[in-house]
């Protein structure tokens, strides 16, 4: 392994030891180095986490490294057990980026039908989780859509500069990685655009719930107005108030209180107000 080390280009060993965070695919007359983002992979499955796996690929070795378990690591590792047995570590590398496309493939999918599930559920009635869910669907959607913008402007760089090298370990054959990538990218942008359309629908209609609800609370005030004003008028500490003194002033208050809002709750109706 030290041996293999020593004759690995700087570049590639800084960049494999390194903690950066920009993906990048690189050619050298030795090796293939670069870093690629692939979804988190933990017990429970797939999750929403991006984790970085860097790597060097040489005609006798593949190195990497990360941080995080991957879903490409686990979905190779995987079909090794399985008995498959890539030719070459160039054609392993090929393996991983595939499988980084698949993971985003399958998180496409899960995307998908909760935007179905919500698209339904906005169709019977706005619910208090719908725009939680929907931001959570959309943030997940913009996310992937930049890693696989990124990952397909990197892998565009490296076949445009990959004939500078003379090496046996360029090998690497990315033309169906960017296909997939292409193809992944246009749905996830669909699936973007399909998350705004509903998020702009959810905020219609929490504008105009609202606005029904202002207007029910502007309808409520307005049919107690006159009982508040006649309230404050008898409600006055001064002395030659009307029904002062007499004993049933309370009763013909209260009358004139209902009455003045019974009117105002017929004016309205009559204006047509009250079924909006």
């Amino acid at each position: 392994m030290r041996e293999h080390l020593k004759d690995l280009p700087p570049a590639a060993l800084n960049l494999l030891l390194s903690v950066g965070d920009h993906q990048q695919l690189h050619a050298d007359d030795a090796c293939i180095y670069g870093v690629f983002a692939d979804l988190v992979y933990r017990l429970e499955g797939l999750t929403d986490e991006l984790g970085l796996l860097h790597f060097v690929a040489t005609e006798k070795l593949l190195l990497t490294g990360r941080r995080d378990g991957l879903h490409s690591i686990e979905a190779v590792r995987q079909s090794l057990r399985s008995g498959q047995s890539p030719k070459s570590h160039t054609a392993l590398l090929e393996s991983i980026l595939m499988q980084v496309t698949s993971g985003v493939e399958e998180k496409s999918e899960a995307l998908s039908d909760e935007l179905d599930i919500i698209e339904e559920r906005l169709i019977v009635d706005l619910t208090d989780d719908i725009p939680k869910r929907l931001a959570k669907a959309r943030r997940l959607t913009v996310r992937l859509h930049r890693l696989l913008s990124t990952q397909r402007s990197v892998i565009a760089r490296f076949e445009q500069n990959v004939w500078r090298t003379t090496g046996k370990a360029h090998d690497l054959k990315t033309s169906h990685v960017s296909q997939r990538l292409d193809w992944l990218d246009h749905e996830m942008v669909a699936l973007r655009d399909r998350a705004h359309l509903l998020q702009e629908e959810v905020s219609l209609r929490m504008t105009d719930q609202t606005n029904r609800n202002l207007q029910l609370l502007t309808i409520v005030t307005t049919v107690f107005l006159p009982a508040g004003v006649i309230s404050s008028i008898f409600g006055m500490n001064v002395g030659g108030l009307p029904l002062e003194h007499d004993r049933s002033g309370f009763i013909v208050t209260m009358l004139l209180l209902v009455g003045a809002s019974g009117l105002v709750f017929w004016i309205l109706k009559r204006l047509g107000m009250l079924r909006r």
